[in-house]
Formats: structure tokens, sequence, C-alpha cells
């Protein structure tokens, strides 16, 4: 842990660049931001050039790797960081100057111990992509498979910790401060930032999340995840299977190769409710450079560092507020949030449901190209203050995946009503998981659980309680109090006697000083 001057200095510096590019502004202006904040605002843009027009995305760009990365996780918060600088953060590209060829091969060989050609026939020194946290490479495994080589930038790792202690230090500081800072809970988004960062930086874990998510996407026609390479993998590289295809952001090539753009779309928003609602396992950095179409039509994602989990009760109340409000039935909707304690009890249901039909009703039966998801989600943001809704980091993700594929939609079928599309899918998922049959199957394996328990229980229930011995039981002893114990409850234990004897020792020594005793 940094000492506090040098997360001090360190927020400075990165105070300044911000200043320069203009991003402080709408933090001083802010009336809900605390007056220590503002102050360390203002001695950061001490001397600097501020632009008219501010610009967040080119700030955390500068900052480095984990700005960026923490660039694009409040790009999905409105209600922290404002509406323009949400928007403004959407444009925030995770791509830097590639690392030198020679780094690369060092950082392989040492991880696996031996040279590059034991393991690829050929490499490619230039990169097909550089990132914040990574780089990728085409190669040729020994064995003739053509795969995309992921590589951690060299000392990544680090640089990362260092910074993310001072973000941690920092919310708990701004969390301390109360009121509205305190109900957006920082110190619990950079907690979860911390972890999905933790987890993007062992490649492992990324290559164990893409054959997961192969699993619950088996059976999906048209949705592909690349197969792992697990003898080429390890915590700083990953080998994946090469993908030939166009980028999904290239709406012209794919009409050039006769792709139906609409069905893409639909297709995408199905595989990703798929994901988040069915599996509550999820491609959490749904962009445009991380989804390709093959010549045949299939949807292939790549790059899951970065992947949502949630869990089935949560699941279950997502899937029932989006039906609700897609039906308008904005009460239910209301309810759900109460019973998930997203909203505080002393607030009345039936306000929060007029407040949640201010948001709604405009959405409904309109096309993205007139209202969308995202200005949804805006909606749903604002009126959370009014509310006192604290944050829920756990969905902060969902909320950022879905503007993603909605944006990714659009660009295909700019006419696409991404209700109209959802709804099927979470009508008929309400049923199966929320219907008779599927509250009598719960029910029929919760007691079957409990009824299989039951021997362990009381198997540990003998443990604390043994049976008898084969002697006879003793009779009642009577309680006698020992010598000991009562003369240190009338306080004359040994340390009375003690004294005692000092007492008469003295007594002795002072009457033979005085002559008294010959």
């Amino acid at each position: 842990m940094a000492r506090p001057s040098t997360h001090i200095f360190r927020l400075l510096k990165w105070g300044r660049t911000l200043a320069r590019h203009g991003a402080l502004r709408g933090i001083e202006r802010d009336p809900n931001t605390p007056p220590p904040v503002k102050r360390l605002a203002r001695i950061a843009r001490l001397g600097t050039i501020q632009p008219r027009e501010p610009d967040y995305a080119g700030a955390f760009r500068d900052i480095g790797p984990a700005a960026i990365k923490l660039g694009q996780t409040l790009a999905t918060r409105p209600d922290l960081v404002g509406e323009d600088a949400a928007r403004n953060l959407l444009t925030l590209q995770d791509d830097l100057p590639p690392v030198p060829f020679e780094q690369i091969r060092q950082s392989i060989e040492v991880s696996f111990e031996q040279p590059l050609e034991n393991l690829y026939a050929e490499f490619d020194p230039e990169p097909i992509g550089a990132a914040s946290i990574a780089q990728v490479h085409r190669a040729v495994t020994t064995e003739g498979r053509q795969v995309a080589v992921k590589v951690l930038r060299p000392g990544v790792r680090e640089q990362f910790a260092r910074d993310i202690d001072t973000y941690e230090w920092a919310a708990a500081h701004v969390e301390a401060m109360g009121g509205e800072a305190a109900r957006l809970r920082p110190r619990l988004v950079i907690a979860n930032f911390k972890r999905w960062t933790n987890r993007e930086l062992d490649l492992r874990r990324e290559a164990a999340s893409a054959s997961e998510l192969a699993e619950h996407m088996v059976g999906t026609p048209g949705y592909e995840i690349p197969g792992i390479d697990w003898d080429r993998t390890n915590g700083r590289v990953m080998t994946v299977d090469w993908i030939d295809g166009i980028k999904i952001s290239n709406v012209e090539a794919l009409k050039a190769a006769g792709h139906d753009t609409a069905e893409i779309a639909n297709r995408l928003v199905l595989a990703f409710l798929k994901q988040a609602i069915a599996a509550g396992f999820f491609h959490a950095d749904m962009h445009q450079g991380n989804l390709f179409v093959k010549a045949d039509g299939t949807i292939v994602a790549i790059d899951f560092g970065i992947m949502g989990r949630i869990d089935r009760r949560a699941r279950m109340w997502l899937a029932e507020i989006l039906y609700g409000l897609t039906t308008g039935n904005y009460r239910r909707v209301a309810e759900i949030h109460f019973e998930a304690q997203y909203v505080p009890s002393y607030h009345n249901v039936d306000e929060f449901a007029t407040a949640l039909r201010a948001v709604g009703e405009p959405m409904r039966g309109k096309p993205v190209s007139e209202l969308s998801v995202g200005q949804m989600l805006d909606g749903l943001f604002a009126i959370t203050r009014d509310f006192d809704m604290q944050t829920q980091p756990h969905l902060l993700l969902l909320q950022k995946t879905m503007v993603m594929v909605e944006g990714i939609a659009t660009q295909l079928n700019p006419s696409i009503n991404m209700w109209d599309t959802s709804a099927p899918y979470v009508r008929s998922w309400i049923r199966d998981e929320l219907g008779p049959e599927a509250a009598i199957a719960d029910r029929i394996r919760e007691d079957t659980e409990t009824l299989l328990r039951l021997p362990d229980l009381i198997r540990r229930i003998e443990d604390r309680y043994p049976a008898k011995g084969g002697a006879p039981e003793p009779p009642p002893l009577p309680d006698i109090e020992l010598v000991w114990e009562k003369r240190a409850r009338e306080g004359r234990g040994w340390l009375g006697y003690a004294m005692a004897a000092g007492l008469g020792g003295l007594a002795v020594w002072a009457a033979v000083a005085q002559g008294l005793i010959g």
C-alpha cells in the first residue's frame, strides 16, 4: 500500500492531464461534487490551457492503460460522470502503439521455458492489434494450425496494480465524504473494476471463459466461439483458432458479400439475451472490434477478457423488468425493484411506477433510430437519485454490454426495434422459468436437496451429542467448594498469605531495631 502522499501526487498528475483536455470542468461545476474534490481539481488545473469542448476519451488515453479500462467502465455511468462525458467515453478505443517484437518473443519464451520456434512454425512479428493490456499476432503452430496468439504487455500487471491502488484510496476518501458520493458507492465500483481487470490480466482465465461460453452457446445457430489451444496457453500467452471473417462494423463489406445485415442484427441481439438471461454468463466486451462474420454468415466473438455473470434470481428480476417495460406493466417493474431492494422500502411503489412510466412510454413501438435502450438507461439513471437507489455494480457490465449490442445492431439495421426483437425471447424464458411447471420443478428440486442433506445433518448432531458409553451413569456428586476457591472468594488467597508474612517480618525487624527484642 502506497503512502497518502504518493496517491495525492498521482491524482494531481492525472488531474493535470484531465485539465489539459478540459475534463475537470464538469467535476468543478457539478453541485454534488464534494468540496475537497473541487479544491483538488482547481489545484490540478492551475496553469493549464483548457479546450472549449472537453475530450474525456483523449484524457483517459493519455493517462495510461488502467485509465483506458476505467474510462470504458465509466462510459456506462452517466449518473456518475454526466451524460456528455459518458457519450464521449463511448468513443474511447482501446488501442496503443505495439510493443517491439523482441520483447514479445522474450515474454513467450520465458513463460513457456522454450524457444518460440518449438511452439510455432510461423509467427508474424507485426501485430494485428495492440490494446492496453495485450497485443495479438498471427501464427501457425508446429502442427500447421492457423492461430491467433495474444500476449500480455510486459509490466502491465505491475502498472495496473499501482494505479488501482490509488483508485481504491481515492474512492474510499470520496465515499467517506457522504452525500451523493456515498450513494454512488465508488468503492464498490472500483472493487468490481479491480476484479474485472485482474481476470483480464490472467490469460488462462480468459481462455477458460471462452471455453465456458462455448458450452453455453452450443446449439445456438450462427454464433461461434474460437477453439482454445491449451498446450500453448498460460497466464501471459493465449493461443486460439484463427478466424477469417469481416468485421461486423463493416456494413458495406457485409452487404457486398451477400449477407442479410438485418438478420445478423437480430441474431446478435438474441445471442446476447441467451448469454445474459438464460446462461447468466455473457461476453461483456462486445464492441465492434470483437465481432466478425464468417463467409457462411456465422457471427464469431473474440476477446473474452471481460465477462459478466448474473445469478439466477437477478436474471429472473432482469427478465421481468425487460418484459414489463416492453409490455407497459410498470407496476410490476416497480414491485421488482422493491423486491430486489434496489429501491429503499420507505418509498412508494406507485410513485416509482409512475416515474418508470415516464421513462418507458416514449420508448414503446419506436425504432432505435428514434429512441434507444441507451436513452432508456439514461432515463432510469435520472430517477435513481429521486428514489435513493444505490449503484448496483453487478449490473454495470450488463448495462455497458446492452449499449454496445444496441449500437452494433443499429448500424446493421437502423430500423431495428430492440423491444420487438427481445420480447418473444424474454416472454418464452419467463414462461419456462417462472411458469407453474417451473415453480413445481424448483420446489421438487429444493425439497429433494433438503432430504438428501438430512443424513449428513443427523451425523453432525450425533458428533455433537455422542451416545452414552457402556458404563453405568454415575450418581450425582455434591458440589463442594474448594479451600482456595473459598479463600479467593473471601479475599484470602495465596496473595493474602504472602502479604501477611511480609508485614509480620517487617514488624519483627522494627522490634529488633528498637531493642524490644534481644
